[in-house]
């Protein structure tokens, strides 16, 4: 529950603080885009999107993003830096993934501001308030400059963009590197499992020759190796808790067959049949688990529950920029799940002992307790 929690809230990070649902580009941009960033400008205006009502309900916003990169200075001290022109009321939608830790985030009426993460800021050793010099390329090939203020300092999951990356109101951007338009759009969604279902609607309405669209799961490399790491991480624990209760589970069964040996002689000579012995036993191992798993479930949902109320204080993982709150997430899937264990370890685990009573002779059962 705990890794299922960290899989979700890491996945709503990264498409709140930096990625979005889908990202609406130009063809090849993803691919090429950093060698030649404006060669893959999309227009100022977004095109018309014919939605039902039920599929413009699915949609949050689409706003724009302008990538570019450049050097950043204050003083005698300089450094690179990767900068993103973007909607200053888009805080408004994407909530606090991407969050401030002094400072405000970008206003509407103040075009010379920006806000930056905060390892740029310590290492170029500047705060809140301080001006800044921004000088990059233009897409002519020029060199362009301006100053501005920093109104803010944020935090995102990635330390290795917050060491680097501003954000400038997007008509700034244009302005610094003489550009109109923007690399891409960013669609945010109401809920993240309908991504599939809106990249297609998308697909269908801009055409493929001028648009590509790309959802965030193939654009989140490092929640993808992540995910993929922890998903083994946990197969292993659940191979070892299966082989625990099929040890565990085999020896009481056995324990019971050797204590009712008498019994199972006595049935045996009053015409009940080894299958209908064997079958007993099993039921009895299926029961076992039904039983186990349910009250494993509950018990856990409730420890979940209260432990989620209180949290799990947990530090900085290795490349993230701070700690976080954890808590433990008990979803359907996974009641199903380990119900769905414990009734087939259980299964498998009472099999040989169920045989092996299904087997015994009527004679030496009957003397057993003898």
């Amino acid at each position: 529950g705990f890794i299922e929690w960290i899989f979700i809230d890491f996945r709503e990070t990264s498409i709140r603080s930096q990625l979005g649902h889908l990202q609406i580009t130009r063809p090849g941009y993803q691919e090429e885009g950093k060698a030649n960033p404006y060669h893959f400008l999309l227009p100022d205006t977004q095109p018309e999107l014919k939605l039902t009502s039920n599929s413009l309900e699915k949609i949050k916003v689409i706003v724009p993003r302008l990538s570019f990169s450049g050097l950043i200075s204050s003083g005698e001290s300089t450094l690179s830096f990767i900068g993103e022109g973007v909607d200053p009321n888009e805080q408004n939608f994407f909530g606090d993934a991407l969050q401030l830790t002094t400072g405000n985030y970008l206003s509407g009426n103040n075009t010379f501001q920006i806000i930056m993460g905060e390892g740029l800021s310590r290492n170029l050793g500047v705060e809140t308030g301080d001006n800044v010099t921004l000088l990059v390329n233009t897409a002519s090939g020029g060199i362009n400059a301006i100053e501005v203020t920093i109104s803010g300092l944020f935090t995102t999951v990635t330390k290795s963009y917050d060491d680097n990356a501003i954000r400038i109101p997007i008509e700034t951007a244009q302005k610094l590197i003489r550009v109109t338009g923007a690399h891409s759009w960013i669609v945010l969604l109401n809920h993240t499992e309908d991504t599939n279902q809106v990249l297609s609607l998308l697909h269908d309405q801009l055409p493929q020759s001028k648009f590509e669209i790309t959802p965030w799961y193939q654009l989140a490399d490092f929640y993808n190796k992540t995910t993929v790491l922890l998903s083994k991480q946990v197969l292993a624990i659940k191979i070892i808790i299966a082989i625990i209760i099929l040890l565990s589970i085999s020896n009481t069964m056995s324990i019971s067959v050797m204590e009712r040996t008498g019994e199972i002689g006595t049935a045996m000579a009053l015409g009940i049949k080894q299958t209908k012995i064997l079958y007993m036993f099993l039921m009895e191992g299926i029961l076992l688990g039904c039983i186990g798993g349910i009250l494993g479930v509950m018990i856990g949902y409730l420890l979940a529950n209260i432990i989620s109320s209180v949290g799990i204080p947990m530090p900085p993982p290795p490349g993230m920029a701070r700690g976080y709150t954890g808590e433990i997430l008990v979803t359907q899937s996974m009641v199903l799940e380990a119900i769905s264990l414990a009734i087939g370890t259980t299964l498998i685990a009472s099999v040989y002992p169920a045989w092996k009573a299904s087997k015994l002779q009527i004679v030496d059962a009957l003397r057993h307790n003898r």
